[in-house]
């Protein structure tokens, strides 16, 4: 029996994930690959996954979940538009230009930033457990007021450039293990006040997407088990690392977490 080039890698693929715990489909279907472009933030770029090449600021990482999907499908374009520290704006002035009407396939990790959870973790790190939960609750709050109008403005605007694309967004994980492994760090009361902001995101990610018509990939689950602080050290994000910036970003195994979930959503 022959098999086709594409099916050969899929199935490779699926071997070298669940070597790593990613769950992958064992054989992975091939579909015919049209354009793909990859959108969002830091998440989506492949921050602190390493390998950036010379993308500059907006770290590209050779080990991002999209470009591992690019490399295993063979779309017929691949558009990596993703940026480290974007924000809902900077997609709509200086990403969705990669989006043509021939595009058919878009995934997109945005409202992090805009939510400011990147401060909300240099707060907690730096502030007592008051603080920390108290600049929680203001996040989760913009979360819920603001962020839904700025992410309905750029899923319209995707639609719109490309109206028979599949359009995925994928979530955030959480950042902890509650009650886990670690013996040092930020303190439990930190911890639970993250994971709730976690939630709070995801699910309005969640809602927003579903209301503009688009599939949801819940990086929560995706992650499950995975988190700082979860048994076994086998954590799927960096906790404070060097460069600093990485810190809170999923590693390369984060990021073949993220690949492993889409393709289980794409084949």
């Amino acid at each position: 029996m022959r098999f086709s080039r594409k099916y050969v890698i899929a199935a490779f693929v699926a071997v070298a994930a669940s070597a790593v715990g990613v769950a992958v489909p064992a054989f992975a279907a091939e579909t015919a690959a049209g354009k793909y472009v990859a959108l969002g933030d830091s998440y989506a770029s492949g921050l602190g996954a390493g390998d950036y090449g010379d993308s500059g600021s907006c770290k590209r990482s050779a080990n991002a979940y999209a470009q591992q999907w690019a490399n295993t499908h063979a779309p017929s374009a691949f558009e990596f538009a993703a940026c480290s520290g974007a924000v809902t704006a900077d997609v709509l002035s200086s990403q969705v230009g990669a989006i043509t009407p021939d595009t058919e396939l878009i995934t997109i990790s945005i409202g992090g930033n805009d939510a400011g959870f990147a401060d909300v973790m240099t707060d907690c790190n730096l502030g007592s457990d008051s603080s920390c939960v108290s600049r929680n609750q203001e996040a989760q709050a913009f979360a819920q007021s603001e962020l839904p109008g700025r992410l309905d403005g750029v899923y319209a605007e995707i639609r719109n450039r490309a109206p028979n694309a599949r359009v995925i967004v994928v979530g955030y994980p959480r950042i902890y293990t509650l009650d886990g492994d670690c013996s040092a760090g930020l303190s439990e009361t930190k911890r639970t006040a993250i994971n709730q902001s976690s939630d709070v995101l995801g699910d309005v990610v969640s809602a927003r997407s579903a209301a503009a018509g688009f599939e949801f990939l819940d990086g929560r689950s995706a992650f499950s088990g995975h988190e700082i602080c979860a048994p076994g050290d086998d954590w799927w994000l960096n906790s404070i690392t060097f460069p600093i910036e990485e810190s809170y970003h999923p590693n390369g195994a984060g990021q073949n977490g993220y690949f492993g979930a889409l393709v289980g959503i794409t084949g």
